[in-house]
């Protein structure tokens, strides 16, 4: 069964090392396997001091400056001193004919000190040590410390020396007036916040847990990363500022953990110095099996140590780390390291560790008998990556080679000034050793350059890696990409576009407080709540929002509707109340048969206008009334069709005074038969008025008035067409306004107090005794034409578009054809099919005529 589980192993890491070999370049990192000692983190503080050396020096050196076991923490840093003065001394052109080592501060590299009395104090020990037998004399040397910044600050205190400190960038160590000799070599984080800022664009995530430590670089951090995330539209879902002081953390730790566990946001920040509180609120996490994304620094990428087998991409730490060329030449030196002139101890873990991660040069594979060519992680570390150095290692790198240049510039100066003092003493002034480390430029073996004055302001480009965690300690750097802060702001990030994750996937997990908001929806924003904490609600009527997360939808134009996804704006079409459509074409049917139909009855009244029951109604009314009605019928076309200019105003106008015309002739008639057969004993000049056609003033007086009428509207706001766009969905609806709606409502009202009249004298002669009498006819006829009327307005306005020009048209030929049917068709049923009752007497043929 184990040989079943080392075999499936052996295969995933195979396959997961070819995925990762030909999308990035995976690189080892300094990592062992844990113990009690270590706990999966490599770093500690180590103080170094830089000594030269006239001529070679004996080879057994650091055998007695280091005669203990160097503890796993520090051993990288052991690692690049050995090899960056090793480089120096065998570099012809720099610090010629001198030997370049390094001395131990007491009591910060080891953790057994052996030989060194912890009674002593610092400077007592440096003194004792700086003058030991090798001809070393006392002078002012440089001391390298790092990477923590307390341990830094402690030893300003003592060490009145010039000091570089090789660890992260802090503001605080800036300060020249109170640490006037601490020089930094790594370079500020300025644009560090926008590259994670970018990082999370890039990802789409928008809901950020932040962890920082409380202190005045924390706060810092955390002013500059808020700032960058609003301007992005990116919120906080916490914020935890872990104190410094252990006291004060453990009475808050479980507040810590609630907040990490229970919060929905699967991608936070962390910001501040290792071996610290924040450090252990860290390894509480991971303890607790907060499965989340952090990003964070380079110097965080080595403290997660774990035996757990995962492949999973976003269950780890990705690190933002200043960008570091290769040094190809340490890999070669620790592969033929001089174990003879370095401590056996460190040679032994060199090569240990060597082994296990990265590769081992053939002649030293017998030395390692407890390994075996048969383990997989061992093999797959042989043969397949490169190693790197730690941020920290490298800035260390470059500041021995700061302090060497250092020294080789005094040097120079000594020869181009004869007066100075002595060689032997060009280094004990301090003061100028400062001067001109803090000043310093130059390039180092990579052809980078630095320069020591500017590190605070420098546009300093950003790596971004994943660690992968492998069993037994094994360990990856994989990069995925970098941040280049002095590009233009859309070329800032790059990232693999062909990286594959170990699972084969590439689906990005999201870190958001709100599902993202469609195409379609627009986000609606809770109360007290953050920006990034939102419902989605669909876009109001003919509005659109193409994009995701769109806080308004866009209005689409005039000749445009919204789909019913309400994505995009489609095209209206022009609706009318056309000849085409079947309605249309109803409608004009109607209207012209209807015309048609009365020029038909007028026609058979003009031809039997001299028998009884044409007379008997008074055959000149009948006349005009018909001929009012044939308009009438006719001037609905106008509603039909395309609407122009010309028929929006003949719309109305002729509508109105023909329709005045046709009821002003029906009150005329019922006038004249009520003074017919009301008035039994006539005076005189009652009998001269009917003789004289009186009644038939009527009709061009209310003809007149309605003329007038439409005039003060043509005036004031005559009609005009319009583009109706909400009367119905998707379409432009081109119809004519009415301009004014008081002077159509006016002219109703006209219409209407004259239908009214002729109802009420036409009901009074209801009853009046005469078979050819049309009284009950047209008291009926105003019926049905005022009922019409009256159910067209509510309709009317209740209506819109193509359907209020229907309800309109539809009124005029029903009211119009409740005229002409009630009035005309029993006379014309008479005449043509009974015209034997077609006969009246002699005594009414006076009367009337």
């Amino acid at each position: 069964m184990k040989k079943l589980c080392d075999f499936t192993l052996s295969f995933l890491l195979l396959k997961f090392s070819l995925i990762l070999c030909t999308s990035t370049e995976p690189s080892c990192f300094w990592r062992i396997q844990n113990n009690e000692d270590n706990n999966g983190d490599l770093r500690g503080d180590c103080g170094f001091v830089l000594l030269t050396h006239e001529g070679p020096i004996d080879e057994k050196f650091y055998n007695y400056v280091i005669n203990f076991r160097i503890p796993a923490r520090r051993y990288e840093y052991f690692l690049v001193m050995f090899f960056a003065t090793d480089e120096i001394n065998k570099n012809p052109y720099l610090l010629p004919n001198m030997s370049f080592v390094f001395s131990l501060i007491a009591g910060m590299c080891e953790d057994t000190l052996g030989f060194i009395d912890k009674r002593h104090s610092p400077q007592k020990y440096a003194s004792n040590f700086l003058n030991y037998n090798y001809g070393l004399r006392k002078r002012c040397d440089v001391v390298l410390t790092g990477p923590s910044q307390t341990i830094s600050v402690k030893l300003a205190i003592n060490y009145r020396r010039p000091k570089v400190f090789f660890g992260p960038f802090n503001p605080n160590l800036s300060d020249h007036d109170q640490f006037p000799c601490i020089y930094q070599v790594a370079t500020k984080d300025t644009h560090l916040p926008h590259g994670m800022v970018s990082l999370m664009l890039h990802f789409r995530w928008n809901w950020i847990g932040l962890v920082i430590s409380d202190n005045d670089q924390g706060i810092q951090f955390l002013s500059e990363l808020r700032e960058e995330m609003q301007r992005r539209g990116i919120c906080l879902a916490f914020v935890n500022m872990i104190p410094e002081t252990m006291q004060i953390y453990m009475t808050r730790a479980k507040i810590y953990d609630k907040q990490i566990m229970e919060s929905t946001a699967k991608v936070v920040v962390i910001y501040g110095e290792m071996n610290s509180t924040l450090e252990i609120s860290f390894r509480r996490w991971q303890d607790l099996g907060a499965q989340r994304i952090w990003i964070t620094t380079s110097q965080w990428d080595v403290i997660i140590n774990k035996k757990d087998f995962s492949l999973d991409f976003f269950h780890g730490t990705v690190t933002f780390a200043h960008h570091n060329d290769r040094i190809a030449k340490f890999r070669n030196f620790m592969q033929t390291i001089n174990t003879d002139k370095y401590p056996l101890d460190i040679s032994h873990t060199i090569l240990e560790w060597n082994y296990f991660n990265c590769s081992i040069s053939k002649n030293s594979i017998s030395k390692m008998d407890h390994f075996t060519l048969n383990n997989t992680l061992e093999w797959l570390a042989k043969h397949k990556f490169d190693m790197v150095l730690s941020e920290e290692g490298y800035n260390l790198y470059n500041a021995v080679y700061a302090v060497a240049h250092t020294y080789h510039e005094l040097i120079l100066q000594h020869v181009e000034s004869p007066e100075m003092a002595e060689p032997k003493g060009i280094f004990f002034d301090c003061q100028k050793v400062a001067s001109l480390l803090k000043t310093m430029v130059f390039t180092n073996p990579l052809g980078e350059l630095v320069n020591m004055k500017h590190r605070e302001n420098q546009c300093a480009e950003y790596d971004i890696y994943k660690i992968w965690n492998f069993p037994q300690g094994l360990g990856l750097k994989v990069k995925l990409g970098s941040y280049f802060p002095c590009f233009p702001y859309s070329q800032h990030l790059h990232m693999s576009e062909d990286l594959e994750w170990a699972t084969g996937g590439t689906q990005v997990p999201s870190s958001m407080c709100s599902v993202t908001c469609t195409a379609g929806l627009r986000k609606i924003h809770q109360k007290e709540t953050a920006d990034c904490c939102f419902d989605c609600a669909q876009c109001p009527e003919n509005e659109v929002s193409n994009e995701t997360d769109m806080e308004k939808c866009v209005s689409c134009p005039d000749d445009k509707f919204a789909n019913i996804e309400k994505t995009h704006c489609l095209p209206r079409a022009v609706s009318f109340l056309a000849y085409e459509d079947p309605l249309g074409m109803a409608l004009g049917c109607m209207a012209l048969s209807f015309s048609a139909i009365t020029i038909l009855v007028l026609v058979t009244f003009v031809k039997y206008k001299d028998t009884p029951i044409v007379k008997a109604n008074n055959r000149i009314l009948s006349y005009i009334l018909l001929i009012a009605l044939v308009f009438c019928f006719l001037c609905s076309l106008l509603f039909i069709g395309h609407p122009n200019q010309i028929t929006c105003i003949l719309q109305q106008t002729t509508f109105g005074v023909f329709f005045t015309v046709a009821i002003s002739t029906v009150l005329a008639k019922t006038i004249t038969v009520v003074m017919a057969f009301k008035l039994t004993t006539p005076g005189k000049r009652m009998r001269g008025i009917m003789m004289t056609g009186a009644p038939k003033l009527v009709i061009p007086i209310c003809t007149l008035i309605q003329l007038v009428l439409c005039g003060i509207w043509l005036v004031t706001s005559p009609p005009f067409i319009e583009r109706d766009i909400k009367s119905e969905h998707g379409k432009i609806v081109i119809l004519c306004n009415k301009g004014s709606v008081i002077a159509f409502q006016v002219v109703l009202g006209y219409l209407g107090s004259l239908a009214l009249g002729s109802f009420i004298v036409a009901f009074l002669a209801r009853n009046l005794p005469d078979r050819f009498i049309e009284a009950k006819f047209l008291t009926f006829s105003m019926l049905v034409f005022c009922r019409v009327w009256i159910t067209f307005l509510p309709v009317y306005h209740s209506t819109r578009g193509t359907v209020m020009v229907v309800v309109e048209v539809f009124s005029i030929l029903a009211s119009s054809a409740s005229l002409l049917g009630c009035i005309f068709v029993p006379k014309c049923c008479v005449i043509l099919v009974r015209p034997d009752s077609n006969f009246i007497q002699k005594y009414k043929d006076k009367l009337l005529y």
